[in-house]
C-alpha cells in the first residue's frame, strides 16, 4: 500500500482551469502506487462519475469531493462578495447524497457568478463529510494572512464543533513566502485543539512539465496572451500531481500530515452502483395493477390495429409482454404510453416512432410508435436484448413548438423536484484547439491555418491531431487498430517548425477537454425520488440540470427520456388544417396508406424540395436514378445515403432495375434480401442472416450486429468461429449450430462473413428508417396533392429563419405559385394559403414588428373594418402599440402599398403622423378637446400631406424590402442574370442552411452525409452575385487591414475571408452594392459555416444584349467654384458608393466627370436636395 494519498486535486471539468484529465490521473495513480486519490473540482462534481470509473478500472478508489466557493450568505446577490474556498470529501453514502445537497444548493440558491454556499447551509448538510481547510484561497489562511488570528480560531472552533474529528487542517507548499506563515499558525491551531494537519498539492496538472499548458488554458480561459504581463497565472509550476517522494521533500518536518491522507482514505468508502434502477412508479388512473393495465392497453391496440390476428402477431405480443415483464419494464413502457397520450389529448403532433423501439409490437399497439414491425421485418430484440440486458430507450419527436408542453406535463405529473434536463459539455475540438493555443502563443493565424486546413474532415474523434500527426498508437482489437491516420504534410510541419511543434504538443494535451457547458437539446430526466438526493444538480439560465451527462445518469438507474422536436411533424399538422379550411377535406394518413403511386411518380422526378430527408440536391439526383415505387424504396435510400454504404447505391440501383441479374450466396438469403435488391442494407438484415443460417437466437445476433457496428475486432474473430462451427449452449444461452453443419461451405462461409462484417459497420438501423420514412412520405404525399397548403405549412414554420424563407419562397415562384406581398388589410401574423393556391405573406416574417403588436393590428382591424390609409391606421392605436421601427418596416416591406401612396412619401411623413397621435392622445387624456375638435377630426386628421418625391428606385426598394422581411418580395434585384449565376461551381443553395430536420445521424452514433455535397475543402470556386455586407477588422499578427463580406446571389448569401494582402488588392473593387465575381479556395470546417477565402474579385462588364441592367449617370449642376458646397457634395456622393457615374457641369454648361461611382438611389437623390434645386439633378 501506497504511503500518500492526493485529496486535492483539479481535472479538466474545473473548467478551462484544471488540466489533470481523469484517465490519465487514474493511470498515474496506479503506477506512483497510491491507492486511492481525491476529486475536488471547483464548485461542481461535472466529473465525478467519469472519475469514478476511470479509477475502477485502475483499482484505484475514488474519493468524490468538491472545493466549493463559501460567502457570507447565499442569498446575497449584489455588489462584491467575498468567495473563500473550502474542501469537502464524501466518507459514505450520506456524506455523497450531502455532497450532491450543496452542489444543488450551490447552482440552485447561491449562484452568483460562481455556485456558492455559506456556513449555515453547509451545518445543515454536514453528516457524512470530512472537511479540509483549503488552500490560500480558504477563508482560515485568509484570516491568517490578514493577521487577524482571533478571528482565525474563532473558524477554527466552529468547524471542529461541526466536523469532529472528520475536520483537517490543510498544509501546502509550493514555495511560496505565504505559505510559510500559513503553515505555521495552523500547525500551531492544530496542536492547540487536538486538530490534525493534512499535506495536499493542490494539482491542477498531472506533470510539472504540464504547468505551460496549463498556462495556456487560463489564457485560453481569460482571453489572453502568454506574454500578457496583467493576466491571472499560478505563481510558479509546482500545482502538480506529486510522487510520495516529492511530497516527503516538500514536507520535511510533517510526516504525520502526510499520514493523515492514508487516514482519510480509509474513512471514504463511498462506491457508485450501477444497475439499480431508480424509475418512477406509474399508477394507472383505473386503479389497476400496472402490468393488468399494460395488458389492457395492449388488447385495445390489437382490436384497432389488427383486422385479422394470425399467430404470428399473437405469438410476438406474447413474447414481447413476457420479456418485458421479467425484465421489469413494464412502467417504462406505460410512463411512455403516459406522456404521448398527454400528448394527443392536447393536439400534440407525435412522430411515427424513432430508432430500434420501433422493432417492438407492443410499443405499435399502444400507440408509442405508428409502424407495424410485422409488415417491415423489424425486431424486438434490436431494442430490448433478453441476452444482453441494458435499459431500453424510446426516443420520441413531437411537433417542434410544443414539445415543451410536454416537458411541463411530466414535470407536474411526477414533481418539478424529480424532473430536470440534462447537462452537456463543449469540448475544445482539435482544430479550435490549435488556433486557440497559437492565438495564445502569439504563433502567427497564417502558420496555424496551413496546420487546420490539412487536416481532413473524414478523420473524427477522438485524438484527432494525435492521429495526424503519428502519434496515435490503437490497441490490438481496437476498431483503429493497424490503421495509419498520419498526414506526411503535418508530421512535416511539426519537424521544421518549432513553435507549430509547440502549438501542437500543447493542443494534443487540451483536445475534447471541456470548455463550458450547455443544456442538452432534448434528454430529460425523471426520477423516482427526490433528484438531487442521489444526483448534483446544475443551473443554466433559469433551467435546472443534472451535473452528469445522458449515460451517466443511465447507468446509476436513473430514467433518462429524448423529447426531441421534429419541425416537419409541424409542417404535416398545419398543412392538413390549411387543407380543411380551403376545401373541406380531412386527411388520414391511416386510412391513405403508403402506396399511392402518384406520390412515388413526383419523388422520382427529383422535385423534392420540402419532402422530409430527401430535399438535398444529392438526394433529388439518386431519387431520379432509382425511381422509387414502394416505401421500401424509401427506407433503404434514406439507409443508403451516408458515408460508407453510399459506395453500393449504384449496385442498389441496377439491381432494381435488373432483378434478374441479382445472384445470392444461398436461397436462404433471397427472402432477407430481396426487399433490397440483394444488397445488405440494415443491421436487422445482418441479424435475420446468422439467425437463418448459423441458427442463432435473434438476442445474440444482436449481440454479432453490435459487435460489427463498433468494430470489436478480438470478439469478432471468436465469433467467426461460432457463425462457422456453432457453439454448446453456456452461461444460459441456446446452443448455436453453425453454418457448416447447415450444409453451407466454408469459404462461402467465410465470405458471407467478411461481406457482412464489412457492411455491418456501417449498415442502418431499419426500425427507425421505416419510421421516418412514414414522414418522408407524408410530405410527399402533401406536395404531390396541396403543395400550396403544405409550402404555407413548411414557411410558417420557419418565420424566423429569413435564409429558409428566402428558399422556399424562391422554389415556390419557381413552381408557379403566386406570392402575395404583405398587406395591411389582408395579411395575418402567419402566411395564409388562398382556397385558390396563392400564398399571402405573414406580417410575423416581418423585422421589427412584434408578435404581440400584430396580434393587436389584426383584431383592431377585424373589430372596426379595414384601414382606409396610413393616417387611419395610426390613428387606431395607442402610441405604445406603433414606434419608429415598426413602421419602417410595414412601410419598407409593402404592407401600406394598398393605400396607393409611394413608399418613399410614407417615409416622410409617417413620424409626423406618429407624433400628431400621440399629441392628440395627451390632448384627450387632458380633458381639453373641444366638441368642435371632434367634429373636425373627420376631415382634418385623416389628412396629410405627401411631398413630392419620386419613389425609390427598383433597386433600393428591393434592397430596403431585404432589410426588413430577410427576403425580397417584389422582385430580385439579379433576377436578370440567371445566365451569368449558371456558370459559377458555386452558389449560395449548394451550401445547404442551418435547418436540420430530418436528420438521422443521431441514431446509434452513425454519421450522416455532409450536406455540402460535391464540395471539398480547399476546393477552387468561382461564385458572385451583390456585395450585401463588408466588415474590416486587423489581422492579430502584424495589425493589417482583412476583412469579411459577404456576396448575395439569386438563393441566398456566401461568406467571404480577405486576408490582408487580398484586402489591399481588391478593397477599391469590392464595395457595397457592387456586382462582382469572386475566385477563391472553399473553406469547409467541422462546426462552421463554409467561407470562401478571396483570391480574386473582378467586377461584373454587363452585356446590354443578355443581361437588362442599365446603369444610369447621375448628372449634377452647380458652381464648382464654391469649395464649400463641392465638398459637401463630393462627401455626400463617397457614403453612395455603387456603379453609376457622376458627371458635374459647371454654370458655363461644361461638363467633367467626378472620380467616383454611386449608387444612384432616391435616398441619395435626396439628400443632394439639401444642396442643390430637383432641376440640377438628372438620371440618364
Amino acid at each position: 500500500m501506497g504511503n500518500f494519498v492526493h485529496l486535492h486535486v483539479h481535472t479538466e471539468y474545473s473548467l478551462l482551469d484544471g488540466a489533470a484529465r481523469i484517465k490519465k490521473l487514474a493511470k498515474v495513480c496506479k503506477e506512483y502506487g497510491m491507492p486511492a486519490v481525491a476529486i475536488t473540482d471547483h464548485g461542481n462534481m461535472y466529473g465525478a462519475v467519469a472519475f469514478f470509473d476511470a479509477c475502477e478500472e485502475n483499482g484505484i478508489k475514488a474519493i468524490f469531493g468538491c472545493e466549493f466557493y463559501c460567502c457570507e450568505d447565499l442569498h446575497i446577490k449584489q455588489g462584491k462578495t467575498k468567495l473563500n474556498h473550502l474542501v469537502l470529501l464524501a466518507k459514505d453514502e450520506v456524506g455523497y447524497h450531502n455532497l450532491s445537497k450543496l452542489n444543488s444548493i450551490a447552482f440552485e440558491q447561491g449562484y452568483y457568478y460562481k455556485p456558492r454556499i455559506d456556513l449555515k447551509t453547509l451545518a445543515e448538510h454536514s453528516e457524512g463529510l470530512i472537511c479540509l481547510s483549503a488552500c490560500l484561497a480558504g477563508e482560515l489562511p485568509q484570516l491568517i494572512m490578514q493577521r487577524r488570528f482571533d478571528e482565525a480560531e474563532k473558524l477554527v472552533v466552529w468547524f471542529k464543533d461541526l466536523f469532529k474529528d472528520d475536520y483537517y487542517l490543510e498544509l501546502q507548499n509550493h514555495g511560496l513566502e505565504e505559505q510559510i506563515l500559513v503553515n505555521e499558525k495552523l500547525r500551531e491551531y492544530a496542536k492547540k485543539y487536538n486538530i490534525k494537519t493534512v499535506a495536499t498539492n493542490d494539482a491542477h496538472y498531472i506533470y510539472k512539465e504540464d504547468s505551460e499548458m496549463q498556462d495556456v488554458l487560463l489564457c485560453v480561459q481569460m482571453q489572453k496572451t502568454l506574454d500578457d504581463p496583467d493576466r491571472m497565472k499560478f505563481p510558479n509550476d509546482e500545482f502538480y500531481f506529486k510522487t510520495y517522494e516529492e511530497m516527503v521533500k516538500a514536507f520535511p518536518n510533517d510526516p504525520e500530515a502526510l499520514e493523515t491522507t492514508l487516514e482519510i482514505a480509509d474513512k471514504c468508502n463511498y462506491r457508485l452502483t450501477y444497475g439499480h434502477y431508480m424509475y418512477p412508479k406509474y399508477k394507472p388512473v383505473t386503479g389497476q395493477e400496472p402490468f393488468e393495465y399494460f395488458k389492457d392497453l395492449i388488447e385495445a391496440g390489437l382490436k384497432k390495429k389488427y383486422k385479422v390476428v394470425t399467430q404470428e402477431i399473437r405469438d410476438r405480443i406474447d413474447y414481447e409482454v413476457a420479456t418485458i415483464s421479467r425484465l421489469g419494464y413494464v412502467e417504462y413502457y406505460l410512463i411512455v404510453w403516459d406522456y404521448i397520450n398527454a400528448a394527443r389529448q392536447r393536439g400534440i403532433s407525435v412522430g411515427p416512432g424513432r430508432g430500434s423501439g420501433v422493432g417492438s409490437i407492443v410499443a405499435y399497439l399502444m400507440g408509442i410508435t405508428d409502424v407495424d414491425p410485422i409488415k417491415y421485418g423489424l425486431f424486438f430484440e434490436r431494442f430490448l436484448n433478453p441476452e444482453r440486458v441494458s435499459a431500453p430507450d424510446f426516443d420520441i419527436d413531437f411537433e417542434d413548438s410544443r414539445r415543451g408542453e410536454v416537458f411541463e406535463y411530466v414535470k407536474e405529473k411526477y414533481g418539478e423536484d424529480r424532473v430536470c434536463k440534462i447537462i452537456t459539455f463543449g469540448t475544445m475540438a482539435a482544430k479550435n484547439a490549435l488556433k486557440d493555443v497559437a492565438r495564445v502563443l502569439r504563433v502567427p493565424y497564417a502558420e496555424v491555418d496551413k496546420v487546420t486546413k490539412a487536416i481532413p474532415n473524414s478523420i473524427k474523434r477522438p485524438n484527432i491531431i494525435a492521429k495526424c500527426f503519428g502519434m496515435y498508437h490503437a490497441k490490438e482489437g481496437d476498431k483503429d487498430y493497424g490503421v495509419d491516420y498520419s498526414i506526411p504534410e503535418l508530421i512535416e510541419m511539426y519537424n521544421t517548425n518549432p513553435e507549430i511543434k509547440k502549438v501542437v504538443d500543447i493542443a494534443n494535451k487540451l483536445e475534447d477537454s471541456p470548455r463550458q457547458t450547455g443544456i442538452h437539446a432534448c434528454g430529460v430526466i425523471i426520477g423516482g425520488d427526490i433528484l438531487d438526493k442521489h444526483i448534483p444538480l446544475a443551473k443554466n439560465g433559469d433551467i435546472i440540470t443534472s451535473q452528469y451527462v445522458g449515460g451517466e445518469l443511465e447507468h446509476l438507474g436513473l430514467l433518462k427520456m429524448d423529447f426531441l422536436g421534429l419541425r416537419n411533424l409541424s409542417d404535416i399538422k398545419q398543412a392538413i388544417e390549411l387543407i380543411k379550411i380551403n376545401h373541406n377535406k380531412e386527411i388520414n394518413f391511416d386510412e391513405l396508406g403508403t402506396d399511392d403511386p402518384e406520390v412515388y411518380k413526383l419523388i422520382s422526378t427529383g422535385n423534392t424540395k420540402a419532402i422530409f430527408q430527401i430535399e438535398s440536391g444529392g438526394f433529388q439526383k439518386f431519387m431520379k436514378e432509382l425511381q422509387p415505387t414502394c416505401l421500401e424504396d424509401i427506407i433503404a435510400g434514406v439507409s443508403l445515403y451516408r458515408p460508407g454504404p453510399m459506395d453500393s447505391i449504384p449496385t442498389f440501383i441496377k439491381n432494381k432495375h435488373n432483378p434478374d441479374q441479382i445472384t445470392y450466396i444461398s436461397p436462404v438469403m433471397e427472402p432477407i434480401l430481396n426487399v433490397t435488391y440483394g444488397c445488405i442494407v440494415y443491421q436487422e438484415q445482418v441479424m435475420k442472416i446468422v439467425q437463418e443460417l448459423a441458427g442463432y437466437t435473434l438476442a445474440r445476433a444482436d449481440s454479432v450486429r453490435k459487435m460489427m457496428g463498433k468494430k470489436k475486432l478480438k470478439d469478432l474473430q471468436k465469433e467467426r468461429v461460432v457463425f462457422l462451427n456453432g457453439c454448446p449452449s453456456e452461461n444460459g444461452k441456446p446452443a448455436v449450430d453453425g453454418v457448416l453443419k447447415r450444409g453451407i461451405d466454408e469459404a462461402v462461409a467465410n465470405k458471407l462473413w467478411d461481406e457482412m462484417e464489412k457492411f455491418g459497420s456501417y449498415a442502418f438501423n431499419k426500425s427507425h428508417a421505416a419510421a421516418y420514412a412514414h414522414v418522408t412520405y407524408q410530405t410527399a404525399w402533401l406536395k404531390t396533392y396541396y403543395e400550396p397548403e403544405f409550402l404555407t405549412a413548411v414557411l410558417n414554420n420557419r418565420i424566423t429563419i429569413s435564409d429558409e424563407i428566402k428558399n422556399y419562397i424562391t422554389y415556390a415562384k419557381e413552381e408557379k405559385i403566386e406570392i402575395l406581398p404583405p398587406d395591411i388589410n389582408k395579411s395575418f401574423t402567419m402566411f395564409t394559403c388562398s382556397k385558390e393556391g396563392s400564398i399571402r405573406f405573414g406580417l410575423a416574417a416581418l423585422k421589427g414588428v412584434g408578435v404581440n403588436v400584430i396580434d393587436t393590428i389584426i383584431a383592431e382591424r377585424e373589430a372596426h373594418g379595414e384601414f382606409k390609409g396610413i393616417v387611419d391606421f395610426v390613428n387606431r392605436f395607442d402610441n405604445t402599440i406603433l414606434n419608429k421601427r415598426c413602421m419602417e418596416s410595414l412601410i419598407l416591406s409593402g404592407a401600406f402599398d394598398c393605400f396607393k401612396v409611394k413608399r418613399s412619401q410614407l417615409m416622410q411623413v409617417y413620424t409626423t403622423l406618429l407624433e400628431r397621435s400621440s399629441s392628440d392622445r395627451k390632448t384627450r387624456a387632458s380633458g381639453q378637446f373641444s366638441l368642435f375638435d371632434d367634429i373636425l377630426k373627420t376631415d382634418i386628421v385623416n389628412e396629410i400631406s405627401y411631398p413630392n418625391i419620386p419613389e425609390f428606385d427598383e433597386q433600393t426598394k428591393l434592397k430596403l424590402e431585404k432589410e426588413v422581411v430577410g427576403v425580397y418580395i417584389s422582385g430580385h434585384p439579379l433576377s436578370n442574370y440567371t445566365k451569368r449565376f449558371n456558370e459559377y461551381n458555386l452558389t449560395s443553395d449548394m451550401l445547404g442552411s442551418d435547418d436540420e430536420d430530418g436528420e438521422m445521424n443521431d441514431v446509434d452514433d452513425e454519421e450522416s452525409v455532409t450536406e455540402y455535397e460535391n464540395l471539398t475543402d480547399g476546393m477552387e470556386v468561382t461564385c458572385g452575385g451583390l456585395v450585401v455586407e463588408i466588415k474590416k477588422l486587423l489581422s492579430k499578427r502584424d495589425k493589417k487591414e482583412m476583412a469579411f463580406a459577404k456576396v448575395e446571389d439569386l438563393y441566398g448569401v456566401i461568406e467571404l475571408m480577405l486576408f490582408p494582402q487580398a484586402y489591399t488588392k481588391f478593397k477599391n473593387v469590392l464595395l457595397p452594392d457592387s456586382l462582382v465575381t469572386i475566385h477563391g479556395k472553399l473553406s469547409i470546417r467541422s462546426g462552421e459555416k463554409p467561407v470562401v477565402l478571396v483570391d480574386n474579385i473582378t467586377q461584373w462588364v454587363l452585356d446590354t444584349n443578355t443581361e437588362e441592367k442599365k446603369i444610369q449617370t447621375l448628372y449634377l449642376k452647380y458652381d464648382v467654384s464654391n469649395i464649400a458646397i463641392h465638398d459637401d457634395i463630393y462627401k455626400t456622393l463617397s457614403n453612395y458608393p455603387g456603379e453609376s457615374p457622376v458627371v458635374v457641369v459647371d454654370l458655363n454648361n461644361k461638363p467633367f466627370k467626378l472620380n467616383l461611382r454611386v449608387n444612384a438611389s432616391s435616398f441619395l437623390i435626396n439628400e443632394l436636395h439639401a444642396f442643390l434645386q430637383d432641376e440640377f439633378i438628372k438620371l440618364k
